[in-house]
């Protein structure tokens, strides 16, 4: 009776929230996730338009895509009206349920084009609206020192026509890695062709020019005497707007490595700080797996190749606040996950896509099988202290965390160690190069052969 009597006066608007300011009601249903917001949509018709409202979906969107990918969607479009053509909310529903990509191919041979030569193990980008690529591993093992960029802007599907970039640094590497920390672009350590590991950190800038095409100018970063081992095939991330992170890879005489290390950036980007992580647990030492950012303080780690050589499919949370880090694995059966498919992969591509989510692709397993999968990961709600293996249920909170999308459109080749970017949207992936699977043994190391291939990837949204 008592429960009876309390929900007739919520309904009737006589409760206590019922009473709150607008703006208030605002600022609670800015903390709620979506299918929260949408309960409460549902108590009575009078928070029906508030939790409803474009004003609300707008700042929902914000929260959880950031702002550049929601002016980057909001400038995709014509014009205003064309876009208020669909609700907010409506976007937010297409986004989180995406469930397919659409591939096209982006560079088509042509005798009077120069292009990058094949290769894997390189460094691709998107920054100040190109597409950057670096360096790399060639047949032979031979490294590249070559660089490469395209202009993007908003021309998507478009053919792509490369420019070749002098800069003469950094040296030829493969292996190495190269993140965008707002418009720089922030390069570490590799192996050459000698089998020498790099710790160097270079700092790169792009410049587009109206007549003169694209330039690129490298700067060696001054880090002062302490900086992570030299390495290569480690994984690395931007987490914020001055700080790189890094782990593992394969150290000196090929030992594989479970260190992490952070760099933040001066002000003036004149020099860099590099720190190292302790926290316990940590990940175990592997090569070849992938670092995340989805959020401003949490970063994924995926696969790899461990000690053993054992090709690994465990996921691993760093948790970055101010003055504290910390390393949590997420724990999930592969019983659990859709259609049975192996996950475990090395060499793959994984990638922030809008929405905060992962969209992983490609790779190979420990039989050398290359990979042709889209997959996405979404742990964008587990709070940290959800993942608490105590407190953890692998089966309620993971089984749906885990989506295959179905892939339309041009059908690219199994890859990996190729390397992926996505454009300020977080909708348009572009994957360039790779190994791929040669024409006689394709699982020995005679049937491989080098890709140089430039593919889009486009999350298919009912628009």
């Amino acid at each position: 009776m008592a429960e009876t009597s309390t929900t007739t006066s919520f309904i009737n608007g006589s409760s206590s929230i019922a009473s709150l300011a607008t703006d208030h009601l605002f600022t609670i249903l800015l903390l709620l996730p979506m299918d929260s917001i949408l309960y409460f949509a549902m108590t009575c018709k009078k928070f029906r338009y508030l939790a409803t409202s474009d004003i609300l979906w707008e700042s929902v969107c914000r929260r959880d895509w950031g702002n550049t990918a929601v002016d980057a969607l909001k400038s995709s479009f014509h014009d205003d009206e064309q876009r208020r053509l669909i609700p907010w909310i409506t976007l937010y529903k297409q986004v989180s349920r995406v469930d397919s990509v659409c591939c096209y191919k982006l560079a088509e041979p042509d005798p009077d084009l120069i292009l990058p030569v094949p290769r894997a193990s390189h460094s691709l980008n998107f920054v100040s609206g190109c597409l950057v690529l670096f360096g790399g591993g060639y047949e032979g093992g031979r490294d590249l020192d070559d660089t490469w960029a395209v202009y993007i802007g908003n021309n998507s599907q478009n053919m792509l026509k490369w420019q070749k970039i002098q800069t003469g640094t950094p040296s030829g590497r493969f292996g190495h890695t190269c993140v965008v920390i707002e418009n720089y672009l922030v390069l570490f350590g590799g192996i050459n062709e000698r089998g020498d590991r790099h710790s160097d950190t270079w700092l790169g800038q792009v410049s587009l020019h109206e007549n003169l095409g694209i330039s690129l100018s490298w700067q060696l970063l001054d880090v002062g005497s302490t900086s992570p081992p030299p390495r290569g095939a480690h994984a690395a991330c931007c987490i914020s707007s001055r700080k790189m992170v890094i782990h593992g890879g394969i150290g000196l005489n090929g030992v594989r490595l479970d260190d992490t290390w952070i760099i933040e950036l001066s002000e003036n980007r004149c020099y860099g700080t590099w720190h190292k992580i302790v926290s316990h647990p940590s990940p175990p030492a592997r090569s070849g797996h992938s670092l995340t950012c989805i959020s401003e303080t949490q970063t994924i780690l995926f696969g790899g190749r461990g000690l053993g050589y054992e090709v690994l499919n465990d996921i691993w949370v760093l948790h970055v606040t101010e003055g504290y880090s910390k390393w949590v694995q997420i724990f999930y059966e592969l019983q659990n996950i859709p259609a049975g498919v192996s996950l475990p992969r090395v060499g793959h591509s994984a990638t922030s896509i809008i929405g905060g989510r992962l969209l992983i692709h490609g790779g190979e397993d420990s039989l050398r099988h290359r990979k042709d999968d889209f997959w996405v990961l979404d742990i964008s709600h587990i709070s940290l202290e959800k993942m608490h293996p105590t407190r953890l249920n692998s089966k309620r909170m993971l089984a749906n965390k885990w989506r295959r999308l179905k892939p339309e459109g041009y059908k690219p080749g199994c890859r990996s160690f190729h390397r992926a970017c996505v454009d300020d949207l977080g909708r348009y992936l572009y994957v360039f190069g790779g190994m791929v699977d040669g024409l006689l043994q394709p699982a020995e190391p005679v049937g491989l052969r080098f890709d140089g291939e430039l593919f889009l990837v486009e999350l298919v949204l009912q628009l």
